[in-house]
């Protein structure tokens, strides 16, 4: 266990809803998200010892900004095979990043942060690891202890609500090929959110699981292809490897997130916050769809 990037007491993990993390994968440009999402946590996030940011090696220095007691910087170098190297796209005209190795495919940003998320966990202390992505605001107290019930973990699901065709079905049936799960060859459950809780124990377990069965590292089998998705691995994993052992089910989202369309208006967003559930205690606000960082900043602060 790399110990750089530990907190510096571990807490004994024995049923204590503290042993928690929060983990959040990030890259540069999200950087002014993920700084809102660190004051909006540490105003209303309890029941966590630590909150590890997970990062590539260029922006390490950047991201060292938001470092406290409780907060550490990971850098993917400390987590991923030294044999993953990340150069500029000669494709982008060097603007974007991509991942090359000879033992995976060429590998993109989003991709490797998924990565990251299950690597980290044969490096924290802790066993229960709460992900949030780092465009996550939080508006209302939220309390990780909404994660454990009599003993189990939850896990995230909606059951018959994945997608029969398209990118998901293709994740499902990837995910269940990296597993050694012949039938069903697509799951039916949709197992993808953020603010959702993997156990750290089986994480591992399910790391192992995959290098038994391919005889390779875990990064290489998921690696062969570009389509993946690491909720999905987990989830069947939990569901169909271990037979749910641990876990409970629950599929109401705690963070209400806004995935596709265009920049919201204040108006929109007002609408949007409205809008939320009563056990939602954030939103989600997907980087990519250009909403202005200070306006989501100027409106949380007001919601």
């Amino acid at each position: 266990m790399n110990s750089r990037f530990l907190p510096r007491e571990a807490p004994s993990l024995a049923g204590q809803t503290a042993a928690s993390a929060m983990v959040t994968a990030s890259y540069a440009p999200d950087f002014e998200r993920c700084r809102l999402l660190c004051e909006t946590m540490d105003q209303h996030v309890t029941g966590l010892s630590h909150h590890y940011i997970l990062v590539e090696r260029n922006d390490v220095a950047l991201f060292r900004q938001l470092e406290t007691k409780s907060r550490t910087v990971v850098d993917e170098q400390d987590l991923l095979p030294s044999w993953l190297h990340a150069v500029n796209d000669p494709a982008s005209l060097f603007q974007r990043r991509i991942w090359l190795s000879w033992k995976t495919m060429p590998l993109r940003g989003w991709h490797v942060q998924q990565l990251r998320r299950i690597a980290i966990a044969a490096h924290a202390a802790q066993d229960v690891l709460v992900y949030c992505d780092s465009d996550v605001v939080f508006l209302k107290p939220f309390d990780c202890a909404a994660f454990r019930s009599d003993g189990k973990l939850r896990l995230f699901r909606r059951d018959n609500a994945l997608p029969d065709t398209g990118d998901h079905a293709i994740w499902s049936r990837n995910a269940g090929a990296a597993l050694g799960i012949e039938h069903p060859a697509v799951s039916p459950h949709d197992y993808i959110s953020t603010l959702i809780a993997w156990s750290g124990q089986d994480v591992r377990a399910m790391c192992a699981h995959i290098e038994r069965l391919h005889g390779r590292n875990w990064v290489e089998v998921v690696g062969a292809s570009r389509k993946f998705s690491e909720c999905l691995i987990y989830g069947r994993f939990v569901d169909e490897v271990l037979g749910g052992a641990g876990h409970f089910h629950g599929a109401e989202e705690f963070c209400r997130v806004h995935w596709t369309g265009s920049p919201m208006s204040d108006d929109d967003f007002r609408s949007f916050v409205a809008g939320m559930s009563p056990h939602q205690a954030a939103i989600g606000m997907q980087s990519f769809i250009g909403t202005d960082i200070d306006r989501i900043r100027r409106l949380t602060q007001a919601a």
